[in-house]
């Protein structure tokens, strides 16, 4: 990615051999937006973050893995301003245009020592190869690094965007990321930047799910470098890097649910036929929600009823009559009757795929909103069982 340089090194932040510090580096102070979790209990790197990030330039973010450095008090929040300071001397940059991101363990103090080592090292490994060396460092109980490239043109200027994302657990719908970074060099303001993210987000990172559970840390950042001739000067060229940016949100959020911890399986919700936007929002989230919806996904079993059920709970408008509900192309409810036992064995083989589609349309309207989830199986309970172990 023109512009910007990436590290990743193990630090000895993690108890194993594996990375555990990264750096991305602009090479000129880059327009930036970004957002945070919307967990009442946030990580000092999130305190520090929102207020950094409202001058809207980022040269520099550091992010460890091993250590979310959250409840920590106000040593958290002297330790991440510590780690930014660091970056800020070893580059010869201004400290305001540093942030940090912390994922892993919450309540344990950071380990200064191994920054103090860390951050030197770090920066001597910047260079525009060493994305998956970054990508790896971010990681957690992530079993794969997340990176999407995309390029287009704007007026035959070519432009690029590249993704970079860590999650696996504690993914909820309330800026479900962990930690996500968007690298682009067009040409862009901060304000459009930041409306473009949050627009990409609401269709992407907040419309996925593995456990129901929202992270102190999340984070979803991004910088643009301006080193690319294309320019964001009307509408058109806003809304070719807006359709590229959701692509790539939708992707990265994509692979997070895919990697859910202990997931087998892929499934999207669709709902059809809402007679509101929220109540559409409701019946998906609810959907997708379901532990017993999960499960069965992991037993491939078509139990309809669970789907039917959660639905019947979401506070949607819902009129069981008129449900229609379809496994990809296979209709198993139709105006509220089930199709049959064939139906049904039909509906168990399509559970056997790796992604699967559920549709299910309330026939009382023209809304629609979707999801992504993954089955629960009972490698998420040992995975989190273990976790501090």
């Amino acid at each position: 990615m023109k512009g910007f340089k990436f590290a990743g090194i193990h630090a000895g932040i993690k108890k194993n051999d594996q990375k555990d510090l990264g750096l991305i580096y602009c090479e000129k102070p880059s327009v930036a937006a970004a957002l945070f979790t919307r967990n009442k209990v946030i990580a000092a790197p999130v305190i520090l973050g929102k207020e950094k990030i409202k001058i809207g330039v980022c040269r520099a973010v550091l992010a460890n893995s091993g250590n979310a450095n959250c409840f920590t008090g106000n040593q958290g929040i002297e330790d991440a301003r510590a780690c930014s300071k660091m970056v800020a001397d070893c580059l010869d940059i201004e400290e305001d245009h540093v942030l940090v991101s912390s994922t892993g363990v919450i309540g344990a103090n950071l380990p200064m020592d191994k920054f103090k080592t860390g951050v030197p090292d770090v920066v001597q490994q910047l260079s525009e190869d060493n994305v998956d060396q970054f990508a790896d460092a971010i990681l957690t109980t992530d079993t794969c690094r997340k990176i999407v490239n995309r390029s287009a043109t704007i007026d035959n200027k070519k432009f690029s965007i590249m993704g970079i994302a860590k999650g696996s657990g504690m993914i909820r719908p309330d800026m479900a990321t962990m930690l996500a970074y968007i690298c682009t060099d067009i040409c862009i303001s901060a304000d459009d930047l930041n409306k473009c993210l949050s627009a990409a987000n609401e269709k992407s990172f907040n419309r996925i799910t593995v456990d129901g559970d929202t992270s102190t840390n999340d984070t979803l950042m991004a910088m643009a470098s301006g080193t690319s001739e294309a320019q964001i000067n009307d509408a058109g060229s806003k809304k070719i890097f807006q359709d590229m940016l959701d692509d790539v949100c939708f992707e990265l959020a994509k692979m997070v649910v895919k990697d859910g911890e202990g997931a087998t399986k892929l499934a999207q919700i669709i709902i059809k036929g809402a007679q509101t936007k929220k109540d559409a929002f409701k019946a998906a989230e609810a959907i997708a929600h379901s532990n017993l919806v999960k499960t069965a996904i992991y037993g491939e079993d078509p139990n309809w009823g669970r789907i039917t059920a959660a639905v019947g709970r979401s506070g949607a408008h819902v009129v069981p009559e008129k449900i229609d509900l379809y496994f990809d192309d296979q209709a198993l409810v139709l105006k509220g009757d089930w199709q049959g036992t064939e139906a049904e064995k039909k509906t168990a083989q399509i559970m056997k795929n790796s992604e699967i589609t559920i549709t299910l349309d309330l026939n009382l309207g023209q809304e629609t909103d979707s999801f992504l989830f993954c089955d629960f199986s009972e490698d998420y309970v040992k995975i989190n069982a273990d976790y501090r172990s």
